[in-house]
């Protein structure tokens, strides 16, 4: 590169950067939908142990319902929810299950992500004890696999979701990010 044509990208690189050193975001923020919520059943959890420095363990989805303005059905049995305690208070999960809607449509649920609290609450949440759900935070982001027809939207929306533990159960509200 010459020394006028490093010289113009300079220039042009300083005359940019007032636009790229705006405050605040360039669109506006997404909003979120309700879409619906699950309800989910399980049985005992199954403790791997202490695996590459995390506590393993894997929570079988024994059934439950789908209820909400854009989808209803059953959680079908035989998923389930694959979790990793960290140390910190940081548990990585991922579940995998599938709904059948009430036309008999079946739709995967591949649904990762975090529940953090403290230590204490994470051991609550372990045992299967009653926490409060504003104790600890709880978010997913869903994946839908599900062929064309009456929910092929479902894999062209982004989906947030929220859950919260309960002894022998859990409900996730799931969102469409607008």
């Amino acid at each position: 590169m010459t020394t006028k044509m490093l010289a113009a990208a300079l220039a042009l690189a300083i005359a940019a950067t007032p636009a790229l050193a705006q405050e605040g975001p360039a669109a506006p923020p997404p909003t979120v939908k309700f879409a619906f919520s699950v309800r989910a059943t399980l049985d005992p959890v199954v403790e791997q142990g202490d695996v590459d420095n995390g506590r393993r363990r894997f929570i079988p989805i024994t059934g439950g319902t789908v209820s909400g303005p854009a989808l209803s059905g059953t959680v079908l049995p035989e998923g389930g929810d694959w979790q990793v305690i960290l140390p910190g208070g940081l548990t990585s999960i991922e579940a995998r299950y599938f709904i059948k809607t009430t036309d008999g449509t079946v739709i995967e649920v591949t649904n990762p992500g975090v529940r953090t609290a403290s230590p204490e609450v994470i051991e609550k949440l372990a045992k299967g004890e009653p926490v409060d759900p504003s104790s600890y935070y709880f978010r997913t982001t869903p994946r839908f696999m599900v062929e064309d027809g009456a929910y092929g939207w479902m894999r062209r929306k982004v989906f947030v979701a929220r859950g919260i533990r309960k002894p022998d159960s859990v409900v996730i509200d799931f969102y469409t990010v607008e």
